[in-house]
């Protein structure tokens, strides 16, 4: 049975969060390297050759023994050339340089290089105008990774420098955790599919592809089904539907009223709800549980309520998941554009543009924060989260903003 108690979204998270494990880590799948962005490995990446694989010259210039050229003023004739992916065909002669590019693989018996610019060509011979030391300018052999150590631990996430280090040891694919499968279910008698031409009283459901959405853009694989009417029958037949899904989440049904049906058809699937309120707006009636292995979250009908609850939970539950850390998101400190009011009781998180003045973020909240509007769902790059225990905000009030675009710092 749920627990009766309003909790804050704090303590909800760490709830969440706390309840759930990433996926076992042979639930792994292989893919593509430019596939792998932003999945959490799921083996270590072992290279098995060294990186480089040569003593490599990082300079355009001439390798030689050092000890050929102790004194500055050494004069060493040029034996041949060396170019990057075409080795030397012959050992270096003693007493003797090369002429070499970056990249390109040191001769046998040489052990430093010394840049163009500090030599001078005499004809067939190099002049060195200052004393050599060895390993100059010389990327040795195994110096970035040795063969069999490890490049980058399981549970690491795919950036673009790890996909560039994973091609750069040899891997066409990596082995990665499996994205969550995330079964989504909106409620509501009043919903028909978009592209209808909803009739009266109906409404075309947004919520579902708003989620699916945002389910794809956390990590997650979204599988999109029919609403269900609010009736028990219908309900419990759309969850018949869902086993095998890492997660699901409802919409609507989950708040106090007669025809909101979803938590008690979720029990009565064998669900085990923690909790189903939280002290916020918006969102207050949001649900967590599990069902089996199946982290079930029942998020509020209205579309903003849904989308913000969606982003302070499933999204970084869904990342837990996916073994991926945190939620993703940057938080930040901004000022209020405007003075803002609200139930002392409850966090409150406002929809806010954002522009820079100086060096601090300004929170401009949109023209309308019901949660029902639908054109309140976009056009925003951050919530501003007002603090439980406060009704008044004055205009510039510093308040913590949770950063929902990656570029929003560098905002205009």
């Amino acid at each position: 049975m749920y627990k009766r108690s309003v909790l804050t979204p704090e303590t909800a998270r760490a709830r969440i969060l706390a309840a759930l494990s990433p996926l076992a880590p042979l639930a792994g799948e292989r893919v593509p390297l430019a596939d792998a962005v932003g999945r959490a490995l799921a083996e270590d990446l072992v290279p098995d050759r060294d990186l480089p694989a040569f003593d490599a010259s990082t300079m355009d210039g001439y390798a030689l023994r050092a000890a050929d050229a102790r004194r500055a003023g050494a004069r060493l004739p040029v034996a041949f050339e060396v170019y990057a992916g075409r080795p030397a065909a012959a050992p270096l002669p003693p007493g003797s340089c090369c002429r070499i590019f970056t990249g390109a693989p040191l001769p046998a018996g040489a052990d430093a290089v010394e840049m163009q610019e500090e030599v001078r060509r005499a004809g067939k011979a190099a002049v060195f105008r200052r004393p050599v030391a060895a390993g100059r300018f010389v990327r040795a052999r195994g110096s970035d990774l040795a063969a069999g150590a490890v490049a980058l631990a399981a549970g690491a996430v795919v950036d673009p420098g790890a996909v560039g280090l994973a091609a750069g040891i040899g891997r066409a694919e990596l082995v990665v955790r499996r994205r969550p499968r995330v079964a989504i279910l909106p409620t509501g008698d009043e919903l028909v599919p978009p592209g209808s031409v909803p009739g009266p009283g109906e409404l075309v459901d947004s919520n579902g592809l708003a989620l699916a959405a945002a389910v794809r853009e956390a990590g997650g694989e979204p599988i999109l089904l029919r609403p269900a009417r609010d009736e028990a029958a219908s309900l419990s037949a759309a969850l018949a539907a869902v086993r095998g899904a890492d997660a699901l989440l409802t919409s609507g049904g989950v708040s106090v009223g007669e025809r909101d049906l979803v938590r008690a058809a979720l029990e009565h699937a064998g669900a085990r709800l923690d909790f189903w309120r939280v002290a916020m707006r918006p969102g207050k009636p949001f649900a967590f549980g599990l069902w089996g292995t199946t982290a079930v979250f029942g998020l509020p009908g209205n579309p903003a309520s849904t989308l913000v609850t969606f982003e302070l939970f499933v999204r970084p539950a869904l990342r837990a998941l996916a073994g991926l850390p945190g939620s993703g998101r940057v938080v930040s400190v901004g000022r209020l554009a405007s003075a803002q009011e609200k139930p002392a009781e409850l966090t409150v998180y406002l929809r806010c543009r954002v522009r820079h003045s100086g060096d601090e973020l300004v929170l401009e909240p949109l023209r309308t924060q019901v949660s029902g509007n639908l054109s309140s769902t976009t056009g925003h790059a951050a919530l501003a989260v007002l603090p439980p225990g406060r009704a008044r905000l004055a205009r510039g009030a510093r308040v913590r903003a949770i950063l929902l675009a990656p570029d929003v710092r560098h905002d205009g």
